[in-house]
């Protein structure tokens, strides 16, 4: 039976709570973790999405431990993480860098993983990391330094938003798009489920 529980997302990313809202789920808090995002040595794409989602979760887990209102709620969490082949893309925040990025991209494919973390109210993980194969089209300088001077890169994985201007950019992608943007629904419902959450309760009836 399904039961209700508050919801904690450890994120602010607006792309992400509109994409819960839009199968329905509203998170009851919104808990951004600031954390050092760098990899360790040697760590894989997969790895530093799925390790970072967990630290989020448990960052914000120890953030509620002396409110007891917030006790036995979901807490979900995400990180995005693109990469080329093993090089691992950051969040850019200067204009060198998205240039950067942008000129890697141009033209090849690349991958995009999301973690995704949901820490039970009984206080267990449940994690997935999704995968999803993006290629761009090759990019022209202009093309480069119009898309830089729209700011849409700026915090995003991989310079881009997939969502935004760069859609235009795309000539495949082979996987999930709600991934690329930042939260894959069909995992993280499968999840929310799982655990015994109704996904279905704030949909509309016609």
């Amino acid at each position: 039976m399904a039961v209700k529980r508050k919801l904690i997302l450890a994120s602010g990313s607006p792309r992400r709570v509109e994409l819960l809202r839009q199968v329905g789920l509203e998170a009851d808090r919104l808990m951004p973790m600031d954390l050092d995002e760098t990899p360790e040595k040697n760590e894989q794409p997969r790895s530093l999405a799925r390790r970072l989602a967990a630290d989020k979760a448990r960052a914000a887990l120890d953030a509620i431990a002396d409110e007891a209102e917030w006790q036995g709620s979901f807490i979900l969490a995400a990180d995005t993480v693109v990469a080329v082949g093993r090089r691992i893309l950051p969040k850019t925040e200067f204009t060198d860098e998205a240039a950067a990025a942008l000129n890697l991209l141009s033209g090849r494919g690349h991958w995009v993983f999301t973690g995704i973390c949901l820490l039970t109210p009984d206080r267990k993980f449940r994690q997935r990391v999704v995968e999803t194969k993006v290629r761009f089209k090759r990019l022209s300088s202009h093309e480069i330094d119009a898309y830089i001077a729209s700011g849409e890169w700026r915090g995003k994985a991989g310079a881009y938003a997939i969502q935004g201007i760069a859609g235009s950019f795309v000539q495949k992608i082979i996987g999930s798009y709600t991934n690329v943007v930042g939260l894959p629904l069909f995992e993280t419902a499968q999840l929310m489920t799982g655990e015994g959450m109704d996904v279905t309760a704030r949909w509309p009836e016609g």
